[in-house]
């Protein structure tokens, strides 16, 4: 049972996001066998302002 963990700084679309769900699954599938309704793809959207590269802050 996989689980595939995406964080991302917010401000996609839902559309996006389900795209994005949809072929992560179909690659997890494809690449490990495992049945696409036992793969769970799990999103935390950060808020823009709170993460940092090289000491500073992404939007």
């Amino acid at each position: 049972m996989p689980f595939v963990h995406i964080e991302l700084v917010e401000g996609r679309s839902q559309e996006a996001l389900t795209k994005m769900m949809e072929e992560i699954t179909e690659a997890v599938h494809k690449n490990t066998g495992a049945p696409k309704e036992h793969i769970h793809v799990i999103i935390n959207e950060m808020k823009k302002g709170t993460y940092a590269v090289n000491g500073e802050w992404k939007e």
